[in-house]
């Protein structure tokens, strides 16, 4: 008797993930970013490192459900941003995202136009995590593309300011 309690469980247990699964997909279409920014970096090669993340943004009366979120991942942090007054799930660890976050989208699929975003972004972790964003070459790729995502976002630097750092390298 007790082995089918325990099928039980796990069934009921496996189902609740599922149906959070789904639900966090959806959540990240209407409150997510999949994101990759660039810094000067004077010691490496190309002058640039290249830093993806993958946040979601909400006030205090939700932060809940973001430490559902972050434990459901199994990796990243919560911080509190000044700048907006919001709390935000934040993972950036380029092995975290591949192993975790690439993943999930890829077996619960995004349904808006933020989809793209995903495939972009993805793409762009595999670069990273192949080394090609250490060769000028396929950095100039990285950087186009990635300029194609979150239109509306803001960037500390233009598109044409990272690749000039790149050009006088």
């Amino acid at each position: 008797m007790e082995k089918n309690v325990q099928h039980v469980g796990s069934h009921l247990q496996k189902t609740i993930s599922k149906e959070f699964a789904w639900y966090l997909t959806g959540f990240v279409d209407g409150e997510g970013c999949f994101s990759i920014s660039f810094m000067k970096r004077e010691k490496l090669l190309t002058g640039i490192e290249v830093r993806p993340s993958f946040s979601i943004g909400q006030n205090s009366r939700s932060l809940p459900v973001l430490e559902r979120v972050k434990d459901y991942f199994g990796c990243g942090a919560i911080r509190f941003s000044r700048h907006d007054q919001t709390y935000k799930y934040e993972t950036r660890s380029i092995g975290e995202i591949r192993k975790r976050i690439i993943p999930h989208f890829q077996k619960y699929p995004l349904q808006t136009s933020k989809l793209n975003d995903f495939a972009t972004f993805a793409w762009i972790c595999d670069e990273i995590a192949a080394a090609r964003h250490l060769n000028r070459h396929s950095l100039v790729a990285i950087i186009d593309r990635a300029y194609t995502m979150n239109e509306s976002g803001r960037r500390k630097y233009t598109k044409e300011e990272i690749l000039k750092i790149i050009e006088v390298r």
